[in-house]
């Protein structure tokens, strides 16, 4: 009997309307000019979504409340799952998820929250919660993936010479053979000895930027290939935000053009946690940049080092979320 497949029936995303330039924030994050130009020059940043004066809810519950707005969608609803970066993204007394869950009246649901993967959490939740679909799901119910966390701090808000984060958030409604886009693969690899992540002492830090590429490179490439596809099958490639410069580098590994590549994001909005790769699909699709039929990419690193890769094929749904 052939396994259902994962279908992505809805994706939404949010980001503040307050926009910083990159240059406005070198204060905050000690930046001096040469790290600022860095940045700016090479990384290719020009501003990010930054609100301090907005809470943590603010940010991450309007893609959801999207979502959830209908009823029947609410009905369906089996599992909340928050995936975050930042281990502790609210006080200890806190629960975000079992928090996220309340505040969007799902009483039915059952949430949870996933982080070990980093910024490669968000896909890494899709697949979890389809294979719990798959375990102990019912026909139809589906699973409610939340990513979106803030800049808090400047010491979470800068990865030294990689990338200045921003604020933004994301949801995801997962089912199984369902109406939306069909999750042809997915594949991850995690670079244990990595793991101390921004901990990491230069040299360490050094060896990491020396896998990057070939080993992202050869995670697309693992999911373009048990999609059964090679990749001019992929009409796009949709990254994370983290910055031109890598994106340069594992380009040249895979091969392929750098139009095949989705960066016009990297400079509106840098890197936004886990939900780059959800808000860059939502750009593209309310752009009209999506095919039915059409197989695209998700690709993103967590720091740790987790690299993660999804194939999916494009469905263009009605408002009822139905496959037409």
């Amino acid at each position: 009997m052939k396994a259902p497949v994962t279908t992505l029936e809805a994706v939404e995303s949010f980001a503040p309307e307050r926009i910083v330039p990159i240059g406005q924030l070198a204060d905050r994050l000690g930046l001096r000019r040469t790290k600022l130009r860095l940045f700016e020059r090479v990384h290719g940043l020009k501003e990010i979504r930054f609100d301090p004066d907005l809470g943590l809810f603010d940010v991450v519950l309007p893609a959801a409340r999207r979502i959830t707005a209908d009823p029947l969608v609410r009905a369906r609803l089996k599992y909340v799952v928050y995936a975050h970066t930042t281990q502790a993204v609210a006080p200890a007394h806190i629960n975000p998820a079992q928090e996220i869950k309340d505040r969007l009246g799902l009483s039915g649901a059952e949430a949870f929250a996933l982080s070990q993967q980093n910024c490669a959490s968000g896909i890494a939740a899709v697949d979890t919660v389809a294979e719990l679909l798959r375990a102990e799901g019912r026909p139809g119910d589906c699973a409610l993936v939340v990513t979106g966390e803030q800049a808090f701090s400047p010491h979470i808000q800068l990865i030294p010479d990689v990338a200045i984060m921003g604020d933004a958030s994301a949801a995801c409604l997962v089912t199984l053979d369902g109406g939306g886009d069909r999750v042809l693969s997915y594949a991850t690899r995690t670079l244990g000895e990595f793991s101390a992540a921004m901990l990491l002492d230069e040299e360490r830090s050094l060896e990491v930027s020396k896998f990057y590429a070939p080993v992202l490179a050869e995670v697309v490439q693992e999911a373009v290939t048990r999609a059964g596809l090679t990749l001019p099958d992929i009409d796009l490639v949709i990254p994370h935000n983290v910055n031109l410069q890598s994106w340069r580098q594992t380009i040249g590994e895979l091969g392929i053009d750098r139009s095949q590549v989705f960066l016009d994001n990297v400079e509106r909005y840098s890197h936004c946690f886990a939900s780059d790769v959800f808000l860059n699909y939502t750009t593209l699709r309310d752009a009209g940049r999506l095919t039915p039929g059409r197989n695209y990419l998700f690709a993103t690193v967590g720091l740790g080092a987790t690299f993660a890769a999804m194939v999916i094929t494009h469905q263009q749904t009605d408002p009822a979320g139905e496959a037409s």
